[in-house]
């Protein structure tokens, strides 16, 4: 291969900075951020999701109290226009990373594959 593999992922990572989606999510980013009680709100969402998957990580338990106090927060934030288009533009933006991923994984998955046919 004439590009060294670390070449073609720092040309990949100028693409995504210069993808539609990924500009989308930096001017809505810049949009919550610039009002403080909308930035505030985005936060706390943030910080409460930040625990729940600390938790969940560490193998700690989730009372039913916290998983309401997330959904409530979720619904308020989702009320909140700014915030609401974000959530949107993350959602794709992660899509965009995970379709990505399974293209980079893609001949490590055939070669596993081969592999495992091959026995």
């Amino acid at each position: 291969m004439a590009n060294n593999v670390y070449d073609v992922a720092y040309n990949l990572e100028t693409a995504v900075k210069e993808s539609d989606e990924f500009k989308n999510l930096q001017t809505l980013y810049k949009e919550v951020f610039a009002d403080e009680t909308t930035k505030n709100m985005f936060e706390n969402f943030r910080n409460i999701q930040l625990e729940l998957q600390q938790k969940q990580m560490s193998g700690q338990e989730i009372t039913q109290e916290e998983v309401e106090q997330a959904q409530k927060t979720v619904a308020v934030v989702q009320q909140n226009e700014a915030i609401a288009k974000l959530m949107e533009a993350e959602q794709r933006m992660s899509m965009m990373v995970s379709e990505l991923n399974k293209i980079i994984m893609k001949p490590l998955e055939e070669l596993y594959s081969d592999v495992d046919s091959a026995n």
